[in-house]
């Protein structure tokens, strides 16, 4: 029987048939080791492709000459030595019923010159990106025709190492800052009016249609609406889209809204992240697919089923992508066709795969600590050799929720002990913020999940030793979070934790925020209570502030700070407090200014400084356990389960251990449980 769901019809692009209609559209994760698709790169393609999605479309950024190095982590497309490299990953995605594309680009200004071999950025004309920050040459011609001829043998590649198709990345880089009157200043014929500013675009395209022959895929990522005064606007980016039709070079457009020429406008435009509304561009790429003809795809912030349901019963795109979303679970559709869309881990927005990529330089979903893991962490779960132990878990945040489910997930009869009525711990704290709210759902679906898998869960119980020892269990798992470490300096005893302010402390006056953290914790308290007939402040001792974040969240801060009118001192640390009856006042000493202090008399002071291990119960237990509570870490770095103990193994995760994130509260507990 056909299922009737609009997702799951097959789509025909030209030759290929795709089972559904959803895509995972290109992008970068910098997985890749020295410009090749190695293992780790195939295996995260691979799962989505086991998971069901129609075409897993990859390599976001690949670099198609010397000129355009691979700057950060994307793929090398312009050697032949990535042809094996793309047959094995075309080979794990067609053997598993997915197709695949990769898309090719020259960066352009995008770049920068000291990367790579060197080589001077180049662009249309001179115009400096503010994000990369290089000077570009302009162009000549010599410069066109060496660089078109990139794109045509990088395609050729493609096509070799048996790819489905390839597509062109116009949006942002060379292309499109031929097509666009902000970027290209020339008085050629490649600049002045639109025709000769779409010549760069459709002579790329003419040449990799000569290069790959009729039957291959070619598409391309395009502008609709450059969201900017100055550059392209939506009247401009149909008829170019119009000329690539007429030219009948290319197969497919995917569709993309706004500049991402500095961190702002990626953040809100391009690649937003929890700061935007969910899909909002999605009627955008609607009115542009009712005037065009070849198929549409599009992506941005579409993360659940409801809405890429509606965008294709409606007509809007005939393929969605759902990029982000299968980082979070690349087994979606799969859940989907098998009737379990309720246990699908959402995609909460928080942009912690694209900051990760901008800061470390790899990309990690949030919540999903499997995704780019495959290797060491599968995306599912097996059952145990030797299920059924008895295993006691106290605490329900991130950490203890994780810990419940794989232990459940591998057949192990779980009991989780909550103090509360209510499962999230910090998680819900977080989601307190109006910036944040959307992270609620990792501590939902989690708890979802572990009814699901029948753990047992006793509400309102503070455990305590012979709590925990009248369960007889086999393994002991403490996960009882950290406490917020505010009284970090002498007089600190008067300051109030992010948590309190979150949780609607009383505030008045004038509001100082010490952010000795410089993450999510500090800045969405300050964004909270900003605004609202406070005089707000925020200290920090780092160069700027929100200093441990990337390109998606910062400049959204950023932003609203500024709008909200925010003091923000950056430099200062704080030394001590003088408490008073009236106001307190806090003495800071600049970092870098070698006796130079600062003092501000305030109503109220809040502190974020992490938190402290909450382990009271694990330091008890710790001498009744068979193995002190020690987590062997050559065993569990080498994925093997953890040593057998006389009596039961005590373990702790998560902030309980040292205050980090949820990845890694969330990670400590995969690690651990998978192999127990």
């Amino acid at each position: 029987m056909i299922n009737p769901d609009p997702l799951l019809q097959p789509f025909q692009l030209k030759s290929l048939t795709l089972r559904n209609r959803i895509v995972s559209t290109p992008h970068s994760p910098a997985y890749a080791e020295n410009g090749m698709p190695g293992e780790r790169y195939q295996k995260y393609h691979e799962e989505k492709a086991k998971g069901g999605v129609a075409m897993t479309m990859f390599g976001g950024s690949s670099c198609v000459g010397p000129d355009s190095p691979s700057v950060f982590g994307q793929l090398n497309v312009g050697t032949d030595e990535v042809i094996p490299y793309l047959n094995r990953l075309a080979e794990r995605v067609h053997r598993n019923g997915a197709k695949t594309i990769c898309q090719i680009s020259h960066l352009g200004r995008r770049t920068t010159w000291n990367n790579g071999d060197w080589l001077p950025v180049v662009a249309p004309s001179r115009v400096r990106e503010p994000a990369h920050r290089g000077f570009p040459k302009e162009m000549d011609l010599a410069d066109i025709s060496r660089i078109v001829g990139y794109y045509a043998s990088a395609a050729r590649r493609c096509r070799d190492a048996g790819l489905d198709g390839i597509e062109v990345m116009q949006n942002g880089h060379l292309p499109g800052q031929f097509l666009s009157p902000h970027t290209n200043l020339r008085s050629d014929s490649y600049g002045g009016n639109l025709a000769n500013r779409a010549k760069f675009m459709l002579e790329v395209l003419e040449a990799i249609r000569i290069a790959v022959g009729d039957d291959f895929i070619v598409g391309a990522r395009v502008d609709t609406d450059s969201k900017s005064n100055d550059g392209l606007q939506p009247e401009e980016s149909l008829q170019a889209l119009q000329l690539m039709q007429r030219q009948g070079c290319v197969d497919f457009f995917n569709l993309n809204v706004g500049r991402f020429d500095t961190d702002y406008q990626l953040g809100w435009f391009a690649v937003p992240a929890m700061f935007q509304k969910l899909s909002p561009w999605l009627q955008i790429a609607g009115a542009f697919k009712r005037e065009l003809t070849l198929p549409v795809i599009h992506a941005t912030r579409i993360l659940d089923l409801a809405t890429a349901r509606y965008a294709i019963s409606e007509g809007l795109l005939d393929l969605v992508g759902m990029t982000r979303a299968q980082i979070a679970d690349p087994w979606m559709v799969r859940k989907l066709e098998n009737g379990e869309e309720h246990r699908i881990r959402p995609c909460v927005g928080a942009g912690y795969c694209i900051d990760r990529i901008y800061g470390e330089g790899e990309m990690l979903c949030l919540h999903n600590v499997a995704t780019g893991r495959e290797n060491t962490i599968p995306q599912q779960i097996s059952a145990a050799k030797a299920p059924g132990k008895k295993v006691v878990i106290v605490g329900g945040g991130p950490a203890g929720l994780e810990a419940a489910r794989v232990c459940a997930e591998r057949g192990h009869l779980v009991t989780l002990f909550e103090a509360g009525g209510q499962l999230g711990g910090q998680i819900r704290i977080a989601s307190l913020a109006d910036v944040r709210r959307d992270i609620l759902g990792i501590a939902e679906w989690l708890e979802s999940e572990i009814t699901f898998l029948g753990v047992d869960i006793r509400w309102n119980t503070l455990a305590d030793v012979d709590i925990v020892l009248t369960q007889n269990p086999e393994i002991v798992i403490i996960a009882t979070g950290g406490l917020p470490d505010t009284e970090i300096v002498p007089g600190a005893e008067v300051c109030i934790s992010t948590w309190d302010a979150l949780n609607g402390a009383p505030l008045s006056g004038n509001v100082l925020v010490y952010d000795d953290h410089g993450q999510h914790q500090g800045a969405s308290t300050v964004d909270q209570i900003a605004g609202s007939n406070l005089d707000v402040e925020l200290v920090t001792p780092d160069r700027h502030a929100c200093a441990e974040m990337g390109a998606s969240n910062f400049p959204m801060y950023g932003s609203r700070f500024h709008h909200k009118q925010v003091k923000v001192t950056p430099d200062f640390r704080l030394i001590r407090i003088e408490p008073g009856s009236d106001k307190h006042l806090a003495v800071f000493e600049n970092d870098f200014g070698a006796g130079e202090f600062m003092e501000r008399r305030v109503d109220h002071i809040i502190v974020e400084h992490g938190s402290v291990p909450n382990d009271e119960l694990y330091q008890l237990l710790r001498p009744k356990s068979g193995n002190d509570g020690i987590t062997d870490y050559e065993t569990l770095l080498s994925g093997r389960p953890q040593p057998d103990v006389d009596g039961f193994a005590l373990y702790r995760v998560g902030d309980a251990v040292a205050s980090r994130n949820i990845h890694a509260a969330i990670l400590d507990s995969r690690k651990l449980c998978q192999n127990l």
